[in-house]
């Protein structure tokens, strides 16, 4: 049962014998009553004017008193000009919690095998580098889209798409062969993501001092990166690689090898995983066939240097490099071939991107081109867009004081969170093994929360001291949240009191505890909204606002003290839906919550 279509339909049968006049529930404007007028919900009667034919306070007077007095929904209203504000009988939230509670999976949809297919790409990391700060906020987002999705009756593929060669790969490979002396991850007792990146970085060294030694002997900046044998040397290995060449493959296949198992690791921290990943070493050469296709078929034209271009003017762009002059594939290229492979594997409805708002061009060219080639499904491709996420200056270690490592701040994170729950006495009672579980279970929680609490198209700054918080709008104060309840439950069966599942009708209920069902029955409508608008924040809001309120109601009423059995009742099986909510909201996120702490 939901309230709202509750009184949708009770509001709709009140216009059929008020006015003699059939509407549907999209005619009936419900909102939450404002906290300085008395009432639950609020009609807007506005819309109605036209079917009652009376003043906007009539129409609300007459409405309000035929719901107060034929229905057992609404015990009284009041009226403040066009707005009717209706108070719900308490035995409609008695009988909406123990609906609730009946419902263990109350707000998510179920998924059959004919809901449609949803699928997310996110990650998309480069071998050349571990995982930074922006890649874990790509992660985390995809990740709790996915689950949202899931939560929203959807079929849902997670696909990963490993920026695996090009240029950049090559450049690492390089810097290895000229100065690696053979050292492996093993040998050095690094991460495999972490050495390459190492030698990525030592190529960048080199190639600044060879540009800075060349401007010294009078060449321009530009002439000085034309010459550069460096770069022409990487960009010899990436022809070498394209032809197939046996010595350079052999290199990369070994090179990548080190950096999957890295990654795997950081992964596996982090909590996610993937149904399917791609590789550009495999789609870009589908890629290559469909651009030549689009070539043969005057789609696309081709200048005198052999390089193949998209004129996209007619859209109101420019021209789109989609083949350099040599026959290598640009991104674009590799992402229609990806693109083809996708929707040749599976029966895709819709094709997310969890791709940063850098991107926005990328995905509106790459959404035209695929329309252009004849794909159907080119104009359907949804491109979620997020914002960037920065640290505030020196506050964590980086690797070169701009790009955060994944793993140093999941690390980190973890902790700084025992260090807090240690200084708080969060661990006191707990074993060593329970406090190294609370402590990652809460530094990890930090971090996702903090992160996935902004809505997704805006720019953040992730402050780790905020995050690890047990106040205020933070993962462990939620977390606290759970467990304080579940310690309550401990507390009741250690006294012999079951939380009963059947509730007396006849109970007074104050406003916040019939706040706390009303905002419980809302968890349904946020889980939805999530969904359709592609917004996780949502739900983080709304389990913060949940946690909030219970403390609140926690701080303000006993519960194993009450005298009132019935009433005690009551509350025990309101704590237990809270506490159930929260998880299964936290959950969507990849978070766990503690049982003690």
């Amino acid at each position: 049962m939901n309230i709202e279509n509750l009184l949708q339909e009770a509001i709709i049968g009140a216009i059929k014998i008020l006015y003699n006049a059939e509407v549907d529930e999209s005619q009936i404007t419900l909102q939450k009553t404002k906290k300085e007028f008395k009432g639950h919900y609020t009609l807007v009667t506005f819309p109605l004017l036209k079917i009652s034919r009376k003043k906007p306070e009539d129409t609300a007077e007459e409405i309000g008193k035929y719901l107060s007095e034929k229905t057992t929904v609404i015990t009284e209203y009041n009226v403040i000009k066009g707005f009717l504000n209706l108070s719900i009988a308490p035995s409609v939230w008695v009988e909406l919690l123990e609906n609730i509670n009946s419902n263990p999976e109350y707000g998510f949809t179920p998924v059959s095998e004919d809901s449609p297919l949803f699928m997310v790409e996110y990650s998309s990391p480069n071998t050349n580098k571990p995982l930074h700060l922006g890649h874990v906020r790509n992660n985390l987002l995809g990740h709790a889209l996915s689950e949202v999705l899931k939560a929203n009756g959807k079929r849902v593929v997670k696909t990963n798409i490993v920026n695996d060669r090009g240029i950049h790969i090559c450049k690492s490979m390089l810097a290895w062969q000229k100065w690696g002396n053979g050292e492996t991850p093993v040998s050095s007792g690094k991460k495999g993501d972490h050495l390459i990146g190492d030698y990525y970085v030592k190529f960048d060294q080199h190639y600044k001092k060879e540009i800075a030694e060349l401007q010294e002997k009078g060449f321009s900046k530009e002439e000085a990166e034309e010459k550069s044998l460096l770069m022409s040397e990487a960009r010899e290995l990436l022809r070498k690689w394209e032809a197939n060449d046996t010595e350079t493959v052999n290199l990369w296949k070994m090179m990548n090898d080190w950096v999957y198992a890295g990654f795997d690791e950081t992964y596996s921290q982090m909590g996610v995983t993937f149904d399917k990943i791609y590789y550009e070493s495999q789609t870009y050469i589908p890629g290559k066939e469909e651009v030549l296709r689009g070539l043969s078929e005057g789609l696309f034209y081709q200048k005198e240097d052999g390089s193949v271009w998209a004129d996209l003017t007619p859209y109101g762009l420019d021209h789109k490099l989609l083949l350099r002059a040599d026959g290598t594939s640009v991104y674009m290229t590799q992402d229609i071939g990806t693109a083809k492979m996708r929707f040749d594997d599976y029966p895709i409805d819709k094709m997310i991107y969890v791709v940063g708002n850098e991107q926005n061009y990328h995905f509106q060219v790459l959404s035209i081109l695929l329309d252009m080639l004849g794909f159907e499904f080119g104009k359907g491709l949804v491109h979620f867009s997020y914002g960037m996420v920065e640290l505030p200056e020196g506050k964590m270690k980086s690797r070169e004081g701009t790009v955060v490592d994944a793993d140093d701040l999941m690390a980190e994170m973890i902790e700084t969170a025992h260090e807090t729950s240690q200084e708080l006495g969060k661990l006191d009672d707990v074993t060593t093994e329970e406090a190294e579980a609370i402590s990652r279970m809460v530094g990890l929680g930090a971090l996702k929360y903090f992160i996935l609490k902004v809505d997704p198209k805006k720019n953040m700054t992730f402050n780790p001291k905020e995050s690890i918080d047990f106040n205020g709008n933070t993962g462990p104060f939620i977390q606290y949240t759970h467990a304080r309840i579940q310690s309550v439950i401990r507390k009741a069966e250690a006294q012999g009191i079951e939380v009963t599942e059947n509730l007396s009708n006849s109970i007074s209920l104050s406003e916040k505890e019939e706040g706390l069902v009303q905002l419980l029955s809302e968890f349904d409508r946020i889980v939805k909204q999530a969904g359709t608008e592609y917004n996780v924040s949502l739900i983080a809001n709304y389990i913060y606002d949940l946690a909030k309120e219970y403390n609140q109601f926690y701080h303000d009423f006993t519960i194993l003290r009450e005298e009132n059995s019935q009433l005690r009742d009551f509350r025990l099986l309101l704590s237990r839906n809270v506490a159930l909510t929260i998880k299964k909201g936290m959950a969507l996120f990849g978070i766990d919550v503690p049982d003690r702490m």
